[in-house]
């Protein structure tokens, strides 16, 4: 491995770290807040508005952000990142009422918008080996959600939601020192492409659209609601937690197995046969095999995290910018994950979490036939 690869390695696991710390609180919000929302002084509706309320912010900011980032340098956009994903996690346990949790959304929003960003652009320096760099990088950011939603969920019956959400600001604060040391120079990717926020979707985004609806929306608000209808509230939040954290175990295995598959392969057909494996997960829950369709769900929702930016790099020609399809893919997901914890909190008062998957599972295999029979731009 030469000495500019084995830098650029560095700085893919450097960032991807830093995002991973970044991502404790805003992982273990998803399992808690639906069932504790009164003891944050939130209606069920006011859940689905802060779980979405930081995806809206990011949907609008990856543009302004990225334009940021070149001015600023990635280093220091990282620096500024950790030290708002540790202030976002703390104020998760002073929230009492909407304004203060809105404040923190908002400001992780922002957050992880600069944070994928910047790895992103590390990450598809070298198109040969994208498949693979970006499922490694998916691969060490799960490490911090998966501690969060199996210690975290574990702390929230020990000592309650709100002091296990300042507990778990002290690791997210291990960030800041490891930004400090990722190098100062700015990426190239990012100072030659400014990526508009929500520039027109192709077939492609709207099949990201659908599975961020889905499983960051519709699974990932109901899951803990559907245990709690047999168990308590604690088995509940453990056993959501569990599953969640499976969303990230998912991801970090079959991230880099099926990026390095797409790198060699091709990413497309892989590709297909991930997301039609994923709409079998939502066709299980809703059918009330629950854990079971959870667990193929979100183990090739994992695989899509890899293929799908591979899906893209290898479709654009040689002195194509990468960056701005990235970025789009990435705005329009962050969109139906947005939209789906705010629908979701909405529609659970009239209609079953079973059937919404249901639902989810018709429109990932239409959007899925759109992406195949459309023509290529």
């Amino acid at each position: 491995m030469s000495g500019s690869d084995q830098g650029s390695w560095q700085a893919v696991i450097g960032s991807s770290a830093i995002l991973s710390l970044a991502l404790i609180g805003d992982a273990l919000i998803y399992a808690v807040l639906p069932v504790y929302a009164e003891e944050f002084g939130l209606t069920l509706p006011w859940v689905g508005v802060m779980l979405s309320a930081n995806r809206f912010i990011r949907v609008f900011a990856y543009g302004i952000i990225a334009r940021m980032t070149t001015a600023i340098g990635v280093r220091r956009m990282c620096v500024a990142g950790a030290v708002l994903a540790t202030i976002s996690t703390a104020l998760y346990g002073f929230g009492q009422g909407p304004v203060v949790l809105l404040i923190a959304r908002i400001m992780w929003g922002l957050t992880y918008a600069a944070l994928l960003l910047v790895t992103l652009v590390y990450s598809v320096e070298y198109r040969a080996q994208v498949g693979v760099r970006v499922g490694v990088s998916r691969a060490v950011q799960r490490l911090g959600p998966i501690a969060a939603l199996i210690i975290g969920a574990w702390l929230v019956g020990l000592v309650g939601p709100n002091t296990a959400f300042l507990i778990l600001a002290i690791p997210t604060a291990l960030a800041i020192p490891i930004a400090l040391t990722l190098p100062e120079r700015h990426s190239e990717a990012a100072q030659k492409d400014k990526p508009s926020s929500l520039a027109r979707p192709r077939p492609i985004d709207l099949l990201f659209f659908l599975q961020g609806y889905g499983v960051d929306g519709v699974f990932a608000i109901s899951i803990t609601l559907i245990f709690a209808r047999e168990s308590s509230l604690a088995v509940a939040v453990l056993s959501g937690g569990v599953l969640l954290a499976m969303r990230h175990v998912g991801e970090a295995i079959a991230a880099p197995l099926f990026g390095w598959i797409a790198d060699r392969f091709g990413a497309r057909r892989v590709f297909i046969w991930s997301a039609l494996l994923t709409i079998l997960g939502f066709v299980f829950v809703a059918g009330g095999l629950t854990v079971a369709g959870a667990l193929i769900m979100l183990l090739f929702r994992g695989a899509l995290a890899s293929l799908g930016p591979a899906v893209i790099v290898q479709g654009l020609s040689e002195d194509a910018q990468a960056i701005g399809p990235l970025a789009r893919m990435q705005a329009w997901r962050d969109l139906g994950a947005a939209c789906g914890p705010l629908a979701t909190g909405f529609l659970l008062a009239y209609v079953s979490a079973e059937l919404q998957h249901g639902v989810v599972a018709v429109a990932l295999a239409a959007g899925l036939a759109y992406w195949l029979l459309a023509k290529p731009r």
